[in-house]
């Protein structure tokens, strides 16, 4: 799959890179989805054998390919939520030099990435790169709730059914956007949705 190119946005709005091989004993690899074709394409004997990967598949057919690297370790979860506390233990028990890939959905990447800076490793010391949907991890700023993989502006909030103008403001607390309510002044005058990058 190619990669999507970002239009310019504000300065909060993360911006992702590509995936480059880094010396190192060990590397742990998180991916989701097409972000395995990314975790593919730097892949080496050398960094196999000491790479940790956690893959999130979200019905793709990858896993087999990734297995097929041969890693020093491999675990497949059904969710983000599945695997978050065998990534929490791995960024725990890492070793210093010990190097981080994110690959695949926004969402993932800034889940795995708050996770890292929780375990005290710096963002700009994490490597990334966006594959696949470029839906994204929404918070409504009324009620908090977050609801994920939105696709359209405006959307409606899955947890108190406000509808949400889609905003480029990004939280890397929250490893997530912001959505703010568009009709607040003038109930009902909602426009109608599109697609986030149209």
């Amino acid at each position: 799959m190619s990669k999507f190119e970002f239009p310019e946005s504000i300065r909060s709005r993360p911006v992702w890179g590509t995936l480059e091989p880094r010396a190192g004993l060990h590397h742990l690899m998180i991916a989701d989805a097409e972000g395995a074709e990314a975790i593919l394409d730097v892949a080496t004997p050398e960094l196999m054998a000491g790479a940790h990967i956690i893959f999130i598949s979200k019905g793709t057919g990858f896993g087999d390919k990734l297995r097929a690297l041969s890693p020093a370790q491999y675990y497949e979860g059904p969710s983000y939520e599945a695997s978050a506390s065998r990534i929490q233990r791995v960024l725990q028990d890492a070793k210093m030099s010990t190097q981080v890939y994110l690959a695949g959905t926004e969402g993932l990447m800034g889940q795995a990435m708050r996770e890292c800076t929780n375990a005290g490793i710096p963002f700009t010391a994490v490597q990334t790169e966006h594959r696949g949907s470029t839906a994204r991890r929404m918070q409504c700023v009324h009620c908090k709730g977050i609801t994920e993989d939105v696709a359209i502006d405006p959307f409606v909030c899955s947890h108190c059914g406000l509808n949400l103008f889609v905003r480029d403001h990004y939280s890397r607390r929250l490893a997530a956007y912001q959505g703010v309510c568009i009709d607040a002044e003038d109930p009902g005058n909602v426009p109608k949705s599109v697609g986030i990058y149209e």
